[in-house]
């Protein structure tokens, strides 16, 4: 069996994976499967209550969780060289828990070759939560992850752990209600 098989098979079983974004190393799981959202809630120590990013393979897939994408976020998406996670007020098919505390969710339509792979054997998003534990920066390298976190996941990836992630966090968007983008963070 090949890994990206055993990956899918974690997923579509409810269970957390610990793999290399488009960004930095998060812990994952089917984005649509509520139990599965709640054990990545519940790896982070202290449970703070931080958003959650939502990891889609394509525009296509993106409009199965979104009622009305914009036409300016659509041009932007596809036109944006970096990481871009754009912050959606009107979505559908995803469990209350992945939404933040206003009703929203922050989607990403990953430029990654792998988690493009993940996500479209999966047929179905991820979610991506940082996988750090609050005292330290981001994990951009395999090494800079807690024990803790590795061993609280149903499986670690082996993909790029070896290599150091040259990616800065994702640029975040939003649309505002006179339809202008806001650029949260560059």
């Amino acid at each position: 069996m090949s890994e990206l098989d055993h990956i899918v098979r974690v997923l579509k079983s409810g269970g957390t994976i610990l793999y290399p974004t488009d960004t930095i190393w998060g812990i994952g799981c089917d984005a649509t499967n509520a139990g599965a959202v709640d054990r990545v809630l519940n790896l982070k120590v202290p449970n703070v209550d931080q958003p959650l990013i939502v990891l889609v393979d394509s525009i296509q897939m993106l409009h199965r969780y979104v009622s009305d994408v914009h036409p300016r976020i659509e041009t932007l998406l596809s036109y944006h060289q970096r990481p871009l996670t754009v912050i959606y007020d009107d979505c559908h098919n995803l469990p209350h828990n992945v939404l933040d505390g206003h009703g929203s969710v922050a989607i990403r339509v990953t430029l990654d070759p792998f988690c493009r792979e993940v996500i479209g054997s999966l047929g179905r998003p991820l979610i991506a939560n940082d996988a750090s534990d609050f005292s330290m920066d981001l994990p951009i390298r395999f090494s800079d992850i807690d024990h803790q976190i590795m061993n609280g996941v149903d499986y670690v990836v082996n993909y790029k752990q070896d290599q150091v992630n040259d990616e800065f966090p994702s640029v975040i968007v939003r649309l505002t209600d006179k339809s202008e983008l806001d650029f949260i963070r560059e």
